[in-house]
């Protein structure tokens, strides 16, 4: 079985050897070129038996595509809105009016920051109250223009400090949830890295919801579902293993409706590519709702979260 430090040293020695070959001209192209196959093979043989907790891992690291600029990839012209009319703004949770494939669209997503300066400022992508209420009025605005929502999930959960707690975060969830829920306009959430807790779910009471194949889905973290049930959270592993957070076994369950591919080694091996996968599955399940009529729009919406987690229960129909 490949574990991950045979496939880095393999990945150190083909850097060493491209090195001697192209900045001291050592003839070493033949080797090179084994080296780079063999551990091409075992990239395929490592990441076809990917565990859940590989996929924790995967959907945690700080290279992925994110946030804001993974917006800024699939959509064009984004316009950012601010404010929740209310207490203020807050920079976790963004979103504003944007085109997609040249047709106007209204877009959410979590920002979990670049710098460590603006990841602080973020919180790592969990939102205030603030945030959700922001999410509520763009929403609000998307059903007042007529036009479909497009969602980015990345969060490990909204932000559980006391200053959350106090302006009331369950409730600004659960009106981001009802609103989602409501809008007569065609919805799509996409889960780009980790989709933790109400968080995330206040972003993905959606018509589809897609995940890109290393993302994550739960209601609670791996290390807290250890904590709790083996009372020990380096069973997180384990943990992960019965949470079944991953995309393919999501889709299985019903609870997703598409697993979006993503590059051999994870999405932030070529963030283009994969923000081009994202654009394409975004754009063919937005001409798919849109070629519905409201009504049966919102009966299938119905029928999705009335069945949620039942097989096949999220597969699309018609």
């Amino acid at each position: 079985m490949v574990d991950e430090r045979t496939m880095r040293a393999l990945e150190e020695k083909v850097a060493e050897l491209r090195r001697l070959v192209e900045e001291d001209g050592v003839d070493l192209r033949d080797e090179l070129t084994l080296l780079e196959q063999r551990l091409q093979a075992l990239r395929r043989e490592y990441y076809a038996g990917l565990s859940d907790w590989d996929r924790v891992r995967l959907a945690r690291r700080p290279d992925r595509p994110r946030g804001l600029t993974l917006v800024q990839a699939v959509c064009e012209d984004f316009y950012e809105l601010r404010g929740d009319r209310i207490g203020g703004d807050d920079p976790a949770l963004r979103g504003g009016l944007a085109r997609l494939g040249g047709k106007a669209v209204t877009v959410l997503f979590h920002h979990r920051g670049t710098s460590p300066e603006e990841q602080r400022a973020c919180r790592s992508g969990m939102a205030l109250p603030t945030g959700y209420r922001k999410a509520v009025r763009i929403m609000e605005i998307a059903a007042r223009l007529k036009l479909p929502l497009i969602t980015f999930i990345d969060t490990p959960g909204a932000y559980p400090g006391v200053e959350a707690e106090a302006a009331n975060i369950a409730g600004a969830i659960a009106k981001s949830i009802a609103t989602m829920l409501s809008l007569p306009v065609p919805t799509v959430a996409v889960i780009l890295g980790e989709g933790g807790s109400g968080g995330a779910v206040a972003l993905a009471a959606a018509d589809r919801v897609l995940m890109l194949e290393n993302a994550t889905y739960t209601v609670i973290s791996p290390e807290g579902a250890a904590a709790i049930l083996w009372k020990d959270a380096a069973a997180a592993p384990q943990a992960a293993q019965a949470l079944a957070l991953s995309a393919p076994r999501l889709l299985e369950l019903g609870v997703i409706d598409e697993v979006i591919p993503e590059p051999l080694g994870g999405a932030h091996v070529d963030p283009e590519g994969t923000a081009q996968a994202v654009r394409d599955a975004v754009l063919r399940h937005l001409s798919e709702l849109e070629g519905l009529p409201l009504d049966e729009r919102r009966k299938l919406r119905y029928n999705r979260y009335r069945n949620a987690g039942n097989r096949g229960a999220g597969a699309p129909t018609g």
